[in-house]
């Protein structure tokens, strides 16, 4: 909102669409940095993102692309870009050392009454604020890569992150477009990680034991499961495929169960059998080299998805 300030420290490519997120909201916003190239790299790849996305009418908010980017400043004073914000997201690099020292140093320079999320991936709200004298105002607002275009934003506060501050989080995650989903109480990863987690295992599986080849399994999930999750998951998928969840159960229960006896150890190691095959097979699809373009080829498509989304959205409320 025009005159409430948000801080992000860390101007990689989360923290830039951050930026670029709370910018789309109307939200005045810093990037933080330790190094002005830092800031300079980021405010200029933003300035073209931006563009780009304004002219293949993928620009999130009611503004122009031109307006969104005035309301994004840089900064390498973090004393200066904290002051008066109302919220702040970190974004620097998933180590847990490092996430404490930033931790460390926003919890001396932020207003007493600045809500401060951490992008983190895999370590707790705990492991990150235990040591903070405002510890009660921190909460992870983990979100999902690239969170320009995947909404979803996972909370998970601390035992003692105070409830209005968690209530408050989701507001404005709300409020700036974000899906967000609280978890009530702290575990290993996050439900999203686990739930890819276990995706990922199984599909290096069918991998190594030899029943599928990796591009087969990519088409498992992009012309298969994919779909039916893009606007359901998979719960509400299995209460409609059946005829609801308790004939789920009763139908589908035995089965379920026996394929999950089937599952065996955790195979996610380069030692396992198969995983020079897998990685092999990889890079002939997605070239080291050429990362960034299929990145790009991605992003397009999850633009145009959420786009779609959101237009649906919209009609659903008419």
């Amino acid at each position: 909102m025009k005159g409430e300030l948000i801080c992000i420290v860390g101007s990689g490519l989360v923290g830039r669409s951050w930026a670029m997120i709370f910018a789309s909201a109307d939200y005045d916003v810093v990037l933080y940095d330790i190094s002005e190239s830092q800031t300079t790299s980021a405010i200029e790849d933003i300035k073209q993102q931006l563009q780009n996305l304004e002219k293949i009418g993928y620009l999130k908010g009611k503004s122009n692309a031109d307006h969104q980017f005035s309301l994004i400043s840089t900064s390498t004073d973090l004393a200066a870009a904290l002051k008066g914000a109302k919220y702040c997201q970190e974004c620097v690099p998933d180590d847990v050392e490092l996430k404490k020292k930033v931790h460390s140093q926003i919890d001396e320079l932020a207003d007493d009454t600045t809500i401060v999320g951490s992008s983190s991936s895999y370590h707790s709200c705990s492991s990150i604020s235990e040591h903070l004298k405002h510890r009660n105002r921190v909460t992870v607002a983990h979100p999902i890569n690239p969170p320009y275009y995947v909404p979803l934003v996972e909370l998970s506060p601390a035992p003692w992150t105070d409830k209005s501050v968690v209530e408050k989080a989701r507001e404005i995650m709300t409020e700036i477009g974000q899906a967000p989903v609280v978890l009530e109480k702290e575990m290993i990863s996050y439900a999203a990680n686990r739930l890819q987690v276990t995706l990922l295992n199984e599909c290096f599986r069918l991998v190594v034991d030899g029943v599928m080849n990796v591009a087969d399994v990519d088409t498992l999930m992009h012309c298969g499961l994919g779909p039916r999750y893009a606007f359901l998951g998979p719960l509400g998928v299995a209460h409609l495929n059946a005829d609801g969840m308790k004939s789920c159960f009763e139908r589908y229960g035995p089965g379920i169960t026996r394929t999950t006896n089937s599952f065996g150890p955790n195979p996610w190691s380069l030692e396992s059998p198969g995983a020079t095959k897998m990685i092999k097979e990889l890079d002939e699809m997605f070239p080291l080299d050429q990362l960034q373009e299929h990145r790009m080829w991605r992003d397009s498509r999850l633009a145009a998805l959420a786009k779609l989304k959101s237009d649906m959205k919209e009609l659903d409320e008419e």
